[in-house]
C-alpha cells in the first residue's frame, strides 16, 4: 500500500524539491500547506500516514501544528527545519515527533528518514491496539472471576463446577462467557439492590 504524506513547507522550492523526490520514490504526496493551521486543516481533512513539517512557518509554528496534529489525530510528523538548536529538539520531542531532519534536504537523507519516520508510527500503532486488547481481555478477565464467584457464593459450589456453569450458560444462550458473566453480575447488583 502506497503511504500518504502531506508536506507543509512555506518555501516553494524546497516544498517542490521534496514533493518530487517523495513521488519518485514511491510516496503519495496528497497535499501541501504553507503554514501551521492549513496543516492542521489538511491532516483532519486528508488523514495522511505521515506529515513532513517544517518548524519556522508564518500564522502557527510547525512545532506546535505537529502538536496539535499528533495529539488530535494521531498522526505521525517528521519535522524539516533549518535549525538544529537543542531548544528546538526539546520541543519536538515533547511534540511527540517521529523525526528530525536538518535542512538543506537530500534525497539520501529523506526518504530513509521517512521510511524509519513510518515504521515507527506502525509500530507504535501496533503497541497501541495490542495494549487495548490487553486491557479488554483483563476486564473480560475480572467480569469473569466475579461471575465466578458470585456462582461459588450463591449455589455453595467449588471454583471448578462455578466455571463449568458459567461456560455452560455461555454455549446455552449463545452468548460469549464475557457476555453472560456481565449479565450475572449485573443480576447479582440488581437482587443486593432490593
Amino acid at each position: 500500500m502506497v503511504k500518504r504524506i502531506l508536506v507543509v513547507e512555506d518555501e516553494s522550492i524546497v516544498l517542490l524539491d521534496i514533493t518530487i523526490m517523495l513521488k519518485d520514490a514511491g510516496f503519495d504526496v496528497v497535499g501541501h500547506a504553507r503554514d501551521g493551521e492549513k496543516a492542521i486543516e489538511l491532516a483532519h481533512a486528508l488523514q495522511p500516514d505521515l506529515v513532513l513539517m517544517d518548524i519556522k512557518m508564518p500564522k502557527l509554528n510547525g512545532l506546535k501544528a505537529s502538536e496539535v496534529i499528533s495529539n488530535t489525530f494521531q498522526i505521525p510528523v517528521l519535522l524539516l527545519t533549518a535549525f538544529s538548536q537543542r531548544e528546538y529538539i526539546d520541543q519536538a520531542k515533547r511534540a511527540n515527533i517521529v523525526g528530525y531532519l536538518v535542512k538543506p534536504i537530500t534525497e539520501a537523507d529523506l526518504i530513509p528518514a521517512v521510511e524509519i519516520a513510518l515504521l515507527q508510527a506502525d509500530n507504535a500503532k501496533k503497541y497501541q491496539e495490542r495494549m487495548a486488547q490487553l486491557d479488554e481481555s483483563l476486564t473480560n478477565r475480572k467480569v469473569i472471576e466475579k461471575a465466578k464467584g458470585i456462582i461459588m457464593k450463591r449455589k455453595n459450589v467449588t471454583e471448578e463446577i462455578a466455571y463449568n456453569r458459567l461456560r455452560k450458560l455461555s454455549m446455552d444462550k449463545q452468548l460469549s462467557m464475557e457476555e453472560v458473566a456481565k449479565l450475572i453480575v449485573i443480576n447479582d447488583k440488581k437482587q443486593v439492590n432490593r
